[in-house]
């Protein structure tokens, strides 16, 4: 699963949209902690993500960093969750701003035996007021 990590935090910081969208399932469902309810299917969540990147400033890269990540794996089926750090960085590599939230994976492998994320949830708690603490 760490590969699975490492592409994810690289397609990100590459904002790369085709390896990005690539990481997932052609039916993969995304509960994203943002605007939408859920996107279902690749092209939905190509839209998200190429909306997602293109919002983000030129002169800017955003580093990924996950903790405290468990992994539950079957012969075809796993699980991931992770506490995810997603820092925006100068070209110096300054960190201008960041957020936290809870990620969920549940993976398959597909017809070539690669993993693939079938299910994606990413969440974060609301406090008394109902706002969402993006800090951990």
């Amino acid at each position: 699963m760490e590969e699975m990590l490492s592409a994810y935090a690289d397609a990100v910081r590459a904002k790369d949209v085709v390896a990005f969208v690539g990481l997932y399932t052609d039916d993969v469902r995304n509960f994203d902690l943002w605007s939408e309810w859920h996107y279902d299917g690749k092209d939905a969540l190509r839209g998200m993500v190429a909306e997602w990147f293109g919002s983000l400033p030129d002169d800017e890269v955003v580093a990924v960093r996950f903790d405290d990540v468990r992994t539950q794996a079957g012969e075809d089926v796993a699980a991931v969750s992770a506490f995810t750090t997603f820092a925006a960085e100068s070209p110096d590599g300054s960190e201008l701003r960041s957020m936290n939230n809870r990620l969920t994976w549940v993976l398959r492998k597909d017809g070539d035996g690669a993993w693939k994320i079938a299910h994606e949830h990413t969440s974060a708690p609301a406090g008394d007021e109902g706002k969402v603490q993006l800090r951990r």
